[in-house]
């Protein structure tokens, strides 16, 4: 089975990267989920949970906003503050 390349990142940090199955994440237009073969995007998130479905368990992170970027099952998120992950 495939899966995704995810990196979170905070203006000041790296918080979290690794293999995922799946994120997801509310954006302006409501709530996404990326899976593996995803077409690209660029959306716009707002305050929120980001939930990282990873190899190695659920990470989930609280960001005030920012933005998520897919191309080619490699994902990033980038927001101002991140509240680090905890797994779940």
């Amino acid at each position: 089975m495939s899966s995704l390349n995810v990196e979170l990142v905070a203006a000041d940090r790296k918080v979290w990267s690794g293999e995922a199955s799946m994120v997801r994440a509310r954006s302006t237009e409501g709530e996404i989920g990326i899976m593996p073969g995803h077409t690209p995007l660029l959306g716009v998130l707002i305050e929120g949970d980001v939930v990282i479905h990873a190899t190695d368990g659920d990470q989930t992170a609280t960001i005030d906003g920012g933005f998520l970027s897919v191309d080619h099952d490699n994902v990033t998120i980038v927001a101002e503050t991140v509240q680090a992950p905890a797994k779940g």
